[in-house]
């Protein structure tokens, strides 16, 4: 399908689209399983049984390095001044495929371990309450600020064993990274996201060096402990899976949080459901992430040509699997544009899926309900103060802030 056959609605860069990209998603749907998008070179896929196939399918890859050289596979290489972000992108077990990938996620797995997970528990729920008995106190504030980005950012800090004085740094850093993986990011973007990538690899070269001579009960020393059948993980592999872990532990909670609590607002019923019944909160922190995706895209790369529908995406393209698309998808939710914490089975696929699904997707989870409880009990009459505005961003959907009162 050309791109002037694509709905007019579909514009990342639009600030209406941005606002509600929902109905652009059910036009796409409609016109077919697959679109070529010219502005970015993309084929667009917008059903959720494409997707979640996709997302399994070993003849696409987050990356082709592994594979082709930049030439062998018709694309450029990326300019020499982006080499430190590319470096420590690339070396992520999230922009690689296997064996890479497999030796990295199963030394990863060692120190990251569904125990390692509980132990925070206590920490998560404590922080948690705390934070939310600040804004409380202060009757009221942003909860963005106050209360999504900094849970996240702690507890994954403290999984790290990254000192408390040095913690306002990563926000930051972390931001500046992710600006890279919207669609065509500026030259500034790529200039914060270079000097960002410096700045964070040097910290935590250091950080791994103190760690080397001095192990504590961290992930970082148990990252550098971490072997199996003679592997290791190299110093680079280890600076680009804490800053993984960092980046993508906590920039879903933060968005999942204001995204969720920004629709909770919007449906006072179903948020009167929520305080009635706390029973909910699990399934709620599930149907919130499908009803507004915080990755609304995920990107692969064609190593071999596939066909979708009798449309050939030929080796070298690259196809967005959409996401927030998938998961208001009716061919697998019923009434998928209504917010239902109540809806029973739930196949989203906010945490992606195959062998890249995340890693950190039990402490998202935990983080959430953490949040949303202390909410629930701590501030039971939160309101909205004023109206949000939406993040110019399109991958990474979220609001620039969420001012509420108690």
């Amino acid at each position: 399908m050309a791109a002037t056959d694509l709905p007019k609605s579909f514009d990342p860069w639009d600030q209406t689209f941005l606002e509600d990209p929902y109905p652009a998603y059910a036009e796409l749907r409609a016109r077919g399983r697959v679109h070529h998008y010219e502005p970015t070179g993309q084929w667009l896929v917008p059903h959720h049984a494409d997707v979640s196939a996709l997302l399994r399918d070993r003849r696409l890859g987050r990356t082709y390095r592994h594979r082709f050289t930049h030439e062998d596979f018709g694309r450029t290489a990326p300019p020499p001044e982006q080499e430190p972000f590319h470096v420590l992108n690339d070396h992520g077990m999230l922009d690689l495929e296997p064996p890479d990938h497999t030796r990295i996620r199963r030394l990863v797995s060692k120190a990251f371990t569904p125990r390692t997970v509980e132990r925070l528990r206590p920490y998560v729920e404590r922080l948690a309450s705390e934070l939310v008995g600040g804004l409380v106190a202060a009757g009221g504030g942003d909860l963005l600020t106050d209360v999504a980005e900094p849970l996240p950012v702690a507890v994954i800090a403290q999984m790290l064993g990254i000192p408390e004085s040095e913690r306002s740094r990563l926000r930051p850093w972390s931001a500046d990274i992710c600006g890279m993986y919207e669609l065509n990011p500026s030259r500034e973007t790529a200039e914060r996201a270079v000097r960002a990538s410096v700045e964070f690899t040097e910290f935590l070269r250091e950080l791994i060096a103190v760690r080397r001579g001095e192990p504590g009960d961290d992930l970082v020393s148990g990252l550098i402990a971490a072997y199996d059948e003679g592997d290791r993980l190299t110093e680079q592999e280890m600076i680009s899976t804490c800053v993984l872990l960092l980046n993508a532990g906590h920039e879903a909670t933060v968005n999942a949080t204001v995204n969720g609590w920004w629709a909770l607002l919007r449906h006072p019923g179903q948020l009167a459901a929520l305080r009635a019944d706390r029973g909910l909160v699990s399934g709620a922190v599930e149907e919130l992430m499908r009803y507004d995706t915080p990755l609304q895209m995920f990107e692969r790369w064609v190593l071999d040509d596939i066909e979708i529908d009798g449309t050939v995406i030929p080796r070298g393209s690259e196809v967005a699997l959409l996401f927030g698309s998938a998961n208001h998808d009716p061919a697998v939710f019923a009434e998928p544009q209504v917010l239902d914490l109540s809806r029973g089975e739930n196949p989203h696929i906010s945490f992606s899926a195959g062998i890249h699904y995340c890693i950190g997707a039990p402490l998202a989870r935990m983080e959430l309900a953490a949040s949303m409880r202390a909410l629930l009990d701590r501030a039971p009459s939160l309101r909205l103060a004023a109206e949000p505005e939406r993040k110019p961003n399109f991958v990474i959907r979220g609001l620039e802030a969420l001012h509420v009162e108690v």
